[in-house]
């Protein structure tokens, strides 16, 4: 048995699971929230119950880390740092350098920092923590899980961008994708559900949260998907704009008066999205609850929805076949009326709704009527398990 630590690190959250391996016994879970500000805070679950909640001065991720082990240990969870066996981080970018998971020794890390100009928002911090857990565990070996690497086996035909081939070969200008780790997991949990090999498999995943993708999974890999070069790419999301003509942003860039590029960047991915068309809230939650008097939340959500339908439809024709569609994340998770306007939207394909079940999923269910020509799985996701069996892998 070993106790395996999965970390998810970003600019201000620090989240993490604590794993009992080969067991998949989740054995705490916590939060860090609003890391290297004003009012930071600390909360951790163990079996569901919080045993820890604490307004906590955080002011750096070595703070942060810090804060995790002491939690660790004042929790009884772990009684000795020297009983944590790895440390796996999610990380965002890992380019073609990186594949597949990976034990981040100096050389391994250098290469995350190089890679910080795809991930600007998500390598450094990711990085940081990185080294930080290594300080405080010399010994233990760090892993990276890299939301990139599932989307590695995507052919040229689908990764490549119609531009001059020297952008691709001196500067990796293609696309990457995100959200691997979770599309990867809810594969395999559909694969189980089905009772058939991964690799016999063709799927469609949409992993609809704040940030939000589809992915087309041939043979049980990855074969396309809706976020590109950068996460702003594909689907609207909660903030950010998802597919727009780049005409436009340099149209918009002389408009609005800005000479640096990156303010513009900060308008797709912060200010854009729901938010932007509902002029309301980045929350779906806050939009269904409007909807009914108010239109722009009401397209907002149409919005939403259409694009979602569109990448499914396109992916669908892609693969030929489908063996099933997945919901997951956030969204895909919760939300039924979003889940029932992509079916309806999908009634070409043969694919059909069961309200009930729609309305009322347990854990990993069916949501598709018996004479649907394509299942539809409802599969809560689990990137913090798959990190913990990278690292066991690995280690």
């Amino acid at each position: 048995m070993a106790k395996i630590l999965a970390i998810n690190a970003g600019s201000s959250t620090l989240k993490w699971q604590l794993f009992l391996m080969p067991e998949e016994k989740a054995l705490a879970k916590g939060l860090i929230d609003r890391m290297g500000m004003r009012q930071s805070s600390i909360t951790m679950s163990v079996n569901d119950q919080v045993v820890i909640k604490r307004d906590q001065d955080m002011p750096t991720i070595a703070a942060a880390v810090a804060a995790v082990m002491n939690a660790l240990k004042e929790s009884g969870v772990i009684r000795d740092l020297t009983e944590l066996k790895g440390v796996g981080h999610r990380i965002v970018a890992g380019g073609e350098i990186f594949s597949e998971s990976a034990i981040l020794d100096h050389q391994a890390l250098a290469q995350v920092d190089a890679l910080a100009e795809y991930a600007p928002l998500h390598n450094p911090p990711e990085a940081a923590a990185v080294r930080a857990f290594a300080h405080r565990l010399p010994k233990v070996p760090q892993v990276g899980v890299f939301d990139t690497a599932f989307h590695a086996t995507m052919p040229a035909v689908n990764y490549r961008y119609a531009i001059k081939q020297e952008f691709y070969e001196q500067y990796g200008a293609r696309k990457y994708g995100a959200h691997g780790t979770s599309h990867r997991y809810v594969a395999s949990r559909a694969a189980a559900l089905l009772k058939q090999p991964l690799s016999e498999l063709n799927l469609v995943s949409m992993h609809l949260g704040s940030g939000a993708s589809v992915t087309a999974i041939k043979n049980g890999q990855s074969y396309d998907t809706s976020m590109g070069f950068t996460p702003v790419a594909g689907l609207a999301m909660s903030t950010r704009s998802g597919d727009i003509d780049p005409s436009l942003v340099l149209f918009l860039m002389q408009k609005l008066h800005l000479h640096d590029p990156q303010k513009m960047i900060d308008i797709l991915n912060r200010e854009s999205g729901l938010l932007a068309l509902s002029g309301l809230s980045p929350d779906m939650r806050e939009l269904q609850a409007a909807a009914p008097t108010n239109p722009d939340a009401r397209l907002a959500l149409d919005v939403f929805s259409n694009r979602v339908i569109k990448y499914v439809a396109s992916y669908l024709a892609e693969l030929g076949h489908a063996d099933g569609l997945i919901f997951t994340a956030g969204i895909g998770e919760h939300d039924e009326d979003v889940r029932r306007d992509v079916i309806n939207g999908l009634k070409i394909f043969g694919v059909t709704l069961d309200e009930q079940a729609n309305l009322d999923p347990h854990g990993e269910t069916v949501i598709s009527t018996p004479d649907s020509t394509i299942p539809v799985f409802m599969i809560p996701t689990n990137e913090e398990l798959m990190i913990a069996r990278d690292v066991m892998h690995l280690v």
